[in-house]
């Protein structure tokens, strides 16, 4: 393995409260190390329990050269499979999604069960062992319907998360959602960039109008007391007691014991029932247990490469990954009731325009930030107060760098 002595050197670098040394934004060994070390130390999220609803379907995650189908068994298991072939590596799954009866490699044909196990290979020798060439595995785990995988031979702990994540969201039953839609786009910037301008809302009050009909950007960084930031706390403030007697509020979770999630019920802003331009339901059909909606939502933070937000009627989720040192994939999905019709409860158009919108708007943003940071004039800067999520990922992702260095010897 690489030594990657020079990340070692910037890690080292890295100054409480300030951003990260230019080199670990914008050189090809900072990518090399996060995705060749980092990345594959830490849970990823990779899609939810609706990309891959009914026996045989699947979904491929990629990051890298590294590839995995995530695989929905005929028993209704859920499983993650490396894309390679055992027979002589051919990648198996083309398509990022799909449906299918058993996984055949399109070189020489080898079949697959939908558990992984080899069922058919042809011309092999005397005293060739199928069961010893079965897909090899990637360690998966479903919280509350948003699955991670780990590349780790020794995945870290995932249980806290798992329970904290899981009971949040158990309301919105995500089994019985389906993915409405999907979009990718490519930013060009460093995947850490992406992610640090997810962790705040400092820049949302001039960059984010469509977004700030619905969530006002208390509670990303500020708003709440234990963000150490002044806010108004009206958009919860008047609502907790009544959500306490629902049952539905949920004190903030952040960053547990080191951990690496964030949970918080938001209040949305303007008397907003949902993340859409109008403030209102996107979709007839509500996935909680209500029969109204409310002017809330559940927001989901999951270091290293995820965000999610969980209103009363829909879901959207997002995930990031490194293409290169100065190119990163933003993948969303927008989530609603499996029984919704479109063109009838929802339109396409109404579900995703805020998210649209405030996608491309912080790809701008991630983009000047990292042409800003690529030029000699850049220098390490300050986190204002209300950054401090910023901070928690890049101390995150410092922290976990070097033990995945020191780990790797």
């Amino acid at each position: 393995m690489r030594t990657f002595d020079s990340i070692a050197d910037l890690l080292n670098q890295d100054r409480p409260g300030y951003t990260l040394p230019q080199g670990l934004y914008t050189s090809e060994e900072a990518f090399k190390f996060d995705t060749e070390v980092m990345l594959k130390s830490v849970w990823l999220y990779a899609c939810t329990v609706a990309h891959v609803k009914n026996p045989g379907d699947y979904f491929v995650f990629d990051m890298a050269d590294n590839s995995v189908i995530i695989l929905r068994g005929k028993d209704g298991q859920i499983r993650a499979f490396y894309n390679t072939c055992t027979h002589r590596g051919a990648k198996l799954c083309d398509a990022q999604k799909g449906s299918m009866p058993r996984v055949m490699c399109p070189y020489h044909f080898w079949t697959f069960g939908l558990d992984g196990k080899l069922i058919a290979a042809r011309g092999m020798p005397e005293g060739f062992d199928k069961g010893a060439n079965g897909l090899r595995e990637v360690a998966i785990e479903n919280l509350g319907g948003l699955l991670f995988i780990c590349f780790a031979d020794n995945p870290p702990p995932i249980d806290r998360a798992k329970a904290d994540i899981s009971e949040a969201i158990a309301m919105y039953d995500m089994s019985k959602l389906k993915v409405a839609a999907q979009e990718e786009l490519i930013d060009q910037a460093n995947w850490k960039l992406v992610m640090e301008n997810n962790r705040e809302c400092y820049h949302c009050e001039s960059n984010h109008p469509e977004l700030l009909n619905s969530l006002s950007g208390e509670g990303f960084g500020k708003g709440n007391p234990e963000d150490g930031v002044a806010g108004s706390h009206e958009a919860v403030d008047a609502e907790r007691k009544h959500w306490q007697e629902m049952g539905i509020w949920r004190d903030l979770i952040e960053f547990p014991d080191n951990w690496w999630h964030r949970v918080a019920r938001l209040g949305l802003a303007h008397g907003a029932l949902s993340q859409t331009i109008d403030g209102q339901p996107a979709s007839r059909k509500l996935i909680w247990p209500f029969d109204h909606a409310e002017p809330t939502s559940i927001s989901v933070w999951t270091h290293p490469n995820s965000w999610h937000h969980f209103c009363c009627d829909h879901v959207i989720t997002f995930s990031v990954m490194p293409l290169s040192a100065g190119q990163t994939l933003v993948r969303t999905s927008w989530l609603v009731h499996e029984d919704a019709v479109e063109g009838e409860d929802y339109t396409v158009e109404n579900l995703t325009k805020v998210w649209k919108a405030t996608n491309r708007q912080d790809r701008k943003l991630a983009e000047l930030n990292h042409a800003g940071i690529a030029t000699d004039g850049y220098r390490q800067g300050q986190y204002a107060l209300e950054e401090n999520l910023v901070d928690a990922f890049k101390t995150f992702y410092v922290e976990r760098g070097k033990a995945a260095l020191e780990a790797a010897g």
